[in-house]
């Protein structure tokens, strides 16, 4: 089991308990619905200690190597109006917002890495540059992931064209509501971990793939359980079959 933290983004719940995270002064609220949030966590030195703190309990419960710190959809309005983080762009000679998150998510691998820990994130972390210990989780289609191999990091492929299994799998009609998409057995199945355009040495980086079941919609077992499979079944085949062996 590998625990997400997320982390500066879809944090509305953290900030919402301790207001002293963010970049202004709220009010906030913890979200009912999905949403992606501008209000993120301020790369403050309170910040760090928060969440050094509650990594520190997560390393207690979990003995996985790896610890995904999420990194995904973060928009940067609070942080372009926040003195704070623009004083850190300008302090640690940074370009931009999406920089000063690859200074924050670097922060935490450096964190992690000195105890004995890999940091896993998002596609997104690759924006700005990526952080040394890195693995990616390529969501946004496989591009994400094929940089990342190239650039010699590790790569778990999860896209949402194949492997969100919260996608209707079926005619939307005759389905229990779901968010949207449509991912068949037939998509799953023909899904191809390790892309073509990868050099032998390069696809050695390609980990493996995951199915993504996202539960807004999905308020049962029973209701994960019918969105899961078999779908689930196509996607062990695909990872864990030869490719000249898969049926």
């Amino acid at each position: 089991v590998i625990p997400e933290i997320e982390m500066p983004g879809h944090s509305l719940a953290a900030i919402t308990a301790y207001p002293e995270l963010a970049c202004t002064a709220g009010p906030f609220a913890v979200m009912t619905i999905w949403g992606v949030s501008d209000d993120i966590l301020c790369p403050s030195e309170k910040t760090f200690t928060f969440l050094e703190d509650v990594l520190t309990e997560v390393l207690a419960l979990f003995p996985s190597q790896m610890i995904h710190i999420g990194g995904d959809e973060a928009p940067k309005v609070r942080w372009k109006a926040s003195p704070l983080a623009q004083e850190i762009i300008k302090r640690e000679g940074l370009k931009d917002e999406h920089e000063l998150q690859s200074w924050f998510i670097k922060r935490i691998d450096t964190w992690l890495t000195a105890r004995g820990r890999r940091l896993v994130g998002w596609d997104e972390i690759l924006e700005g540059g990526l952080a040394p210990g890195a693995t990616v989780m390529s969501w946004r289609g496989i591009s994400g992931g094929i940089d990342a191999a190239r650039l010699g990091r590790d790569v778990i492929m999860t896209p949402g064209s194949h492997l969100y299994l919260d996608h209707y799998q079926g005619d939307a009609r005759f389905e229990p509501l779901a968010i949207g998409g449509l991912t068949t057995l037939d998509r799953v199945d023909s899904f191809e971990p390790i892309p073509d355009v990868l050099t032998a040495d390069e696809s050695k980086h390609i980990l493996g793939a995951q199915g993504n079941v996202w539960t807004e919609y999905l308020r049962t077992p029973t209701s994960v359980e019918y969105m899961a499979y078999p779908r689930a079944l196509a996607l062990a085949e695909v990872v864990w079959s030869p490719r000249e062996k898969r049926e």
